[in-house]
């Protein structure tokens, strides 16, 4: 098991934030897309990080957007439809998302919209 499924969503969340927010982006923004992704809505997703949930769990508990396999392209050299391990897909489709919004791409596109 890789270490990041047991990682608590809490622990990586400011990282998240801080990434984006280097980029012009908002906190809001990000909530937005981590809300399309996983289904959850503000209360849930606020939920989940106070509760310190892990990667495993939250995603455990999504109900992953059915638009999602649009998510293409690389994270850290690799290819996220090319992910073998469901889990960890699902946590490359967040980074790229991450990556998207940071890079000042369109919400509408980031969304798959």
């Amino acid at each position: 098991m890789h270490r990041i499924f047991t990682t608590a969503v809490k622990d990586v969340y400011p990282h998240y934030v801080a990434k984006v927010e280097r980029k012009g982006r908002t906190k809001a923004e990000l909530d937005e897309v981590i809300t399309w992704l996983t289904g959850f809505d503000d209360a849930e997703l606020q939920q989940h990080l106070e509760a310190e949930t892990t990667f495993l769990d939250f995603f455990d508990a999504a109900a992953l957007n059915p638009h999602a396999s649009l998510i293409t392209g690389s994270v850290c050299g690799v290819k996220v439809q090319d992910v073998e391990d469901p889990l960890m897909q699902k946590i490359r489709y967040l980074d790229k998302l991450v990556d998207e919004l940071a890079k000042g791409k369109a919400m509408e596109k980031v969304l798959r919209g």
